[in-house]
């Protein structure tokens, strides 16, 4: 149990994973791990790094329709996601923080 914490802490306490996330909130069912590379500004390697351990963990699914891999949230990465969301939104208000 202490194992699958501490990946999850350092999953989510990282600023590309959680970029990903909330990109795959905001971008609906039609995403691609190139899109999400672009918008995590992040290799695409690295991407697909993210996305498998999210998949692992059943943040995401992966949806093959001939030679396009898409990618959606499940129901708990949704959750997560949009909580991730607020907080990242919340964290922009403070005074004094560099944009």
């Amino acid at each position: 149990m202490a194992d699958k914490k501490t990946m999850l802490e350092e999953l989510f306490l990282h600023d590309k994973p959680v970029k990903i996330l909330v990109a795959l909130k905001e971008g609906g069912d039609k995403a691609y791990a190139s899109t999400l590379a672009k918008v995590a500004d992040c290799t695409y390697s690295h991407t697909v790094k993210i996305l498998d351990l999210f998949e692992k963990i059943n943040l995401v699914a992966f949806e093959k329709k001939g030679r396009v891999k898409y990618i959606k949230l499940t129901e708990t990465g949704d959750d997560i996601a949009f909580n991730l969301e607020n907080l990242v939104r919340k964290m922009n208000k403070i005074p004094g923080k560099k944009k």
